[in-house]
C-alpha cells in the first residue's frame, strides 16, 4: 500500500471506532457476544457498583455493620465541614471589600486543615465524594476558566486522535466488573473513550498512557464526563498532584519514587532489599501499577489479609511517624522536568508515522535516558551484592584458617555467576519500561 492508501485505511479505522462510541447501545450497534457478557445472572451489585462472583449476604455481618456505623457518624461530621467550607469560600469573593472577612478565612483554613487532612486519611464517605472531589480539585473553577475547551478537543481527537486503537482496548477492559463499565459502548465507557482521547489531544507531552484509563475510570464512577476530564487535567498538572511526571515519556516521577522507595527497604527491610536484588527483582517490576493508578485494582485487605480499612489507617499512620523520624517520609524534590513544559490545548498536527501507527526504529534520547537509568540502579544493587559475597568469604576463610584460599577469585566467580544469570531479567525489564513509554 502507498502512504495514500494507509492514510485513507487510518482515517476510517478511526472514524469507525468514534461512530461505534456514538451510536453506544443504540439499535444497530456491532458488538460481538464474547464483548458484552451478561453479568446479571451471576452477579450482584456491591454499594460502590462491583459486580461479585458469589450472591452479597442479605444480613451485613458484624465487620460491615460496624463499618456502616462508623461511616454514617462520618457523613454528619463531612457534612458540618462541607456547609462551613461553603460560607468560607462565599467569603473569599468578599476579601476586597471587607478585611474582617480575610481574617475569618484565615482562622477558618488554620482551624481545618489538619481536620480536613485527617478525615480524607480516615476516608471520604462513598455518598460524599463526588461533592469533596470537586471541591479538593477546584473543578468548578477550571471549567469556568476552561468554557468550551473540551468539545474542542473531541473535535480534534476525532479528527486526529492517533491514540483511538489503544484507548478503545483499554477502555473495553477496564473495570469490567463495575455496574458502570460492564457493557461495551455503555454510558460510561463513552464517556470514558471521550476523556482520554480528548485528555490525549489537550495535553500532548503526555498523550496517552495505559495507567491514565483506570484513574479517569474511578473519577467517572462519582462525575460526569466533563468533571472527570477537568478532575484528571489537575491531578496531573496541580504542582499538589503532579502526575504529568508519572506518565510522561522517561517516567521522571516514577524513578524518582522508586529511588525513594529503594532507600525505605535499605533502611526498614535490609534482608528483604538484599533478597530482591540477588535474585533481580526491581522494584518497577511489582510497583509499577501503585504508582500509576494510586493502588487500584491491587489489594483488598479485609478480603485477602481479614484487615479491616481502620486498622490499615491507623498502621498507616504509626509507619509514617516512622518515616519522619528517620527523614524519608517524602522523596526528594521534584526536578523541572517532572513538571508541564508545553501549553495545554495546543494542536500539534501528528506525524505520517504516528497516523498510520509505524513505530520508530529507533529509540528516542529519552527512552535511552529511562533504560540507563534502570540499569545503573540494577549495577549499584549487583554492586553491593558483590560486596556482601566478598566480606562473606573472607570471613568464612577466617573462620577455618584457611589462609591458602584466593577467597577474592571465589568470590567474584560467585558474584559473577550471579549477575549473568540476571543478565536477561535486566534486559526484558528494562525493554518493557522503554515500550510502556510508548503507549
Amino acid at each position: 500500500m502507498n502512504e495514500e492508501d494507509l492514510l485513507k485505511r487510518s482515517a476510517e479505522e478511526r472514524e469507525k471506532i468514534f461512530k461505534r462510541y456514538e451510536l453506544g447501545r443504540a439499535e444497530g450497534a456491532e458488538i460481538d457476544p464474547w464483548e458484552d457478557p451478561d453479568f446479571q445472572i451471576y452477579h450482584v451489585t456491591d454499594r460502590y457498583g462491583f459486580m461479585h462472583d458469589k450472591p452479597l449476604p442479605s444480613k451485613l455481618d458484624p465487620h460491615e455493620a460496624k463499618k456502616q456505623q462508623i461511616e454514617l457518624e462520618r457523613i454528619k461530621k463531612w457534612l458540618k465541614m462541607l456547609k462551613s467550607w461553603d460560607d468560607n469560600e462565599k467569603l473569599k469573593d468578599k476579601t476586597h471589600k471587607h478585611l474582617k472577612s480575610s481574617e475569618k478565612i484565615n482562622e477558618w483554613e488554620m482551624v481545618h486543615k489538619e481536620k480536613l487532612h485527617r478525615r480524607i486519611y480516615k476516608g471520604i464517605p462513598n455518598s460524599l465524594r463526588t461533592q469533596v472531589w470537586c471541591k479538593l480539585l477546584s473543578i468548578g473553577k477550571v471549567k469556568g476558566e476552561n468554557k468550551g475547551e473540551y468539545n474542542k478537543m473531541l473535535k480534534l481527537a476525532r479528527k486526529y486522535s492517533t491514540d483511538a486503537r489503544q484507548i478503545d482496548s483499554d477502555v473495553n477492559r477496564q473495570f469490567r466488573e463495575h455496574i458502570s463499565f460492564r457493557e461495551r459502548y455503555s454510558t460510561k465507557q463513552q464517556s470514558l473513550f471521550n476523556v482520554l482521547t480528548a485528555y490525549a489531544m489537550y495535553n500532548s507531552e503526555v498523550g496517552y498512557c495505559q495507567g491514565m484509563s483506570g484513574l479517569a475510570g474511578v473519577l467517572l464512577m462519582y462525575m460526569d464526563e466533563e468533571d472527570a476530564f477537568w478532575a484528571l487535567h489537575v491531578l496531573l498538572s496541580d504542582v499538589k498532584y503532579a502526575m504529568h511526571g508519572l506518565y510522561k515519556e522517561g517516567f521522571p516521577k516514577l524513578n524518582r519514587f522508586l529511588e525513594h522507595h529503594d532507600r525505605i527497604l535499605t533502611k526498614f527491610m535490609p534482608r528483604l532489599k538484599k533478597h530482591l536484588d540477588k535474585h533481580g527483582v526491581d522494584a518497577i517490576l511489582y510497583s509499577l501499577k501503585w504508582y500509576f493508578v494510586c493502588f487500584v485494582e491491587r489489594v483488598k485487605l479485609y478480603k485477602d489479609f481479614m484487615y479491616d480499612e481502620d486498622t490499615v489507617i491507623q498502621t498507616l499512620e504509626r509507619s509514617m511517624d516512622e518515616l519522619k523520624k528517620a527523614k524519608l517520609d517524602l522523596p526528594p524534590p521534584a526536578t523541572k522536568e517532572e513538571l508541564p513544559s508545553r501549553q495545554f490545548g495546543i494542536f500539534i498536527e501528528p506525524t505520517f508515522e504516528q497516523i498510520v501507527g509505524h513505530r520508530m526504529e529507533s529509540f528516542t534520547n529519552k527512552e535511552k535516558e529511562t533504560n540507563e537509568i534502570v540499569m545503573l540502579r540494577r549495577e549499584a544493587a549487583r554492586e553491593s551484592i558483590e560486596i556482601d559475597n566478598r566480606e562473606s568469604q573472607v570471613s568464612a576463610s577466617d573462620s577455618v584458617g584457611n589462609a591458602g584460599t584466593d577467597v577474592d577469585s571465589i568470590s567474584l566467580s560467585s558474584s559473577r555467576y550471579t549477575v549473568d544469570s540476571e543478565t536477561s531479567i535486566c534486559e526484558s525489564t528494562s525493554s518493557s519500561i522503554i515500550e510502556c513509554t510508548r503507549l
